[in-house]
């Protein structure tokens, strides 16, 4: 069966993250966004496993459901909850932070994992090594990667090991600060048992594909939320069985009739694609960068390097399209942000939230609408502004303000000022605007 996975998740548990991310709410929104399999997140802390295995039951093989008795929280109710059964899958984030040959590294690594009797393994294993799985629901431990991955390997042969966000500046395999520049490197011994690795928000498959040493390795993306309203920014999509065991073959092999590509954000809108300096506004790319040989020009320190730079000064191929399997990719610009745009007002306000809830009643789920449906459809049930948005972001017709240094950069569609020369805005927002109307009305 065809269906979206997002794996890299987080939990209540973790540091600066939603207290919504618990499985009644991550249900939930990955109904409303399309997702079928959703990564727990955050399987190290005890005090979340304990709530999974409250919450959730035994599914298929390797996956699990929200009991039916959680789904009737009553902070769920909202006008539409799209009929679908979620999956959960196991997964959690680890933070290594560790001295090499003298110098310190920070890598971020991903465990998934195929039962909670594994997970109790792996939870008793860093125990052992002294390391702290209760303070932050991802740890942040002083232990090699390369030791990381042979405890994840010692405690079942059916544990997937993944980099996570291989090109992030400070926490990655490959990122400017890691001092690694192979992922043979990072693992030593070990690195065999890699076969995917994680894009991150800030890379998109293309260009990861300028790096041929990454040719082996199947190229994975996901949403790594903090609150549950992000899943499925960056996702997977996948033509296999649903059990733990096929999901994670189609990933290790990377066989383009199972694993079908990815779901990713334009990657300029990651916080760390171009260099720079967030406090002096300062936003390079890589040339500029050069340019000023790396020194920021308003407070004369290192700029930020972010990942395209990073990944042009490993890149060992011109010509992109000769790597082998190239699995399709798919740019998005989260439904609300292009709601936005059309409303003119900020992503986050009431407005945008309210519409949003009443084109997913319309039309269907978010990834669906930004994905699948006809643009015909789209315009008959939602209107032909939400239609034209999403034509041009599926041909990337987008205006593009790049991230850096921890800032997060924005996509357009639309000019500025473009939305009020629309001759009519009748179409998207007659049902919506008259029940506002009703609404005050009756206040």
């Amino acid at each position: 069966m065809k269906f979206i996975g997002d794996f890299h998740i987080h939990s209540h548990f973790s540091i600066a993250t939603s207290k919504n991310l618990i499985p009644e709410y991550l249900d939930y929104w990955a109904r409303i966004k399309g997702i079928k399999v959703v990564g727990t997140g955050d399987f190290t802390h005890p005090g979340w496993t304990k709530e999974l295995k409250e919450k959730l039951e035994p599914a298929e093989p390797g996956l699990f459901k929200l009991k039916d008795k959680y789904k009737k929280n009553k902070a769920l109710e909202t006008p539409f909850i799209p009929d679908q059964e979620i999956r959960f899958l196991l997964t959690s984030e680890i933070s290594n932070i560790y001295k090499r040959y003298g110098q310190v590294r920070k890598v971020h690594n991903i465990i998934f994992a195929p039962d909670f009797e594994t997970v109790e393994k792996i939870q008793n294993e860093l125990v052992k090594i002294g390391g702290n799985i209760t303070s932050d629901g991802r740890p942040i431990l002083g232990l090699d990667s390369r030791d990381l991955l042979e405890i994840a390997i010692n405690a079942s042969d059916k544990n997937f090991f993944v980099p996570a966000h291989i090109w992030t500046p400070w926490f990655s395999a490959l990122g400017s600060k890691s001092g690694f520049d192979t992922i043979e490197e990072c693992y030593a011994d070990l690195s065999d048992h890699i076969s995917a690795v994680e894009t991150g928000l800030s890379t998109d498959a293309p260009m990861n594909w300028m790096c041929g040493f990454l040719d082996k390795y199947t190229l994975i993306s996901n949403s790594d939320a903090h609150s549950p309203e992000k899943l499925g920014r960056n996702a997977n999509l996948f033509n296999t069985e649903l059990c733990y065991d096929s999901i994670i073959l189609a990933m290790k092999k990377g066989n383009p009739k199972l694993f079908l590509g990815t779901i990713d954000l334009f990657p300029q809108e990651g916080k760390y694609f171009f260099d720079g300096h967030r406090k002096c506004n300062i936003c390079w790319s890589p040339v500029q960068t050069l340019k000023h040989n790396g020194i920021c020009s308003e407070c004369g320190k290192k700029v930020t390097v972010g990942v395209m730079n990073r990944i042009a000064k490993l890149s060992d191929r011109e010509d992109i399209n000769k790597r082998a399997n190239q699995l399709p990719f798919n740019s998005i610009i989260p439904l609300k942000e292009l709601l936005s745009e059309i409303l003119m007002v900020g992503p986050n306000s009431k407005k945008v939230n309210d519409l949003y809830f009443s084109v997913i009643k319309k039309v269907g789920s978010e990834l669906k609408i930004l994905l699948d449906l006809p643009l015909k459809e789209i315009e008959i049930k939602a209107g032909v502004e939400l239609s034209e948005a999403i034509r041009r972001m599926r041909n990337r017709e987008v205006y593009i303000k790049e991230g850096f240094d921890g800032e997060y950069g924005r996509i357009k569609v639309f000019k500025e000022d473009e939305m009020k020369s629309f001759v009519s805005q009748k179409f998207l927002f007659a049902d919506y605007t008259q029940k506002a109307q009703i609404k005050r009305q009756r206040n």
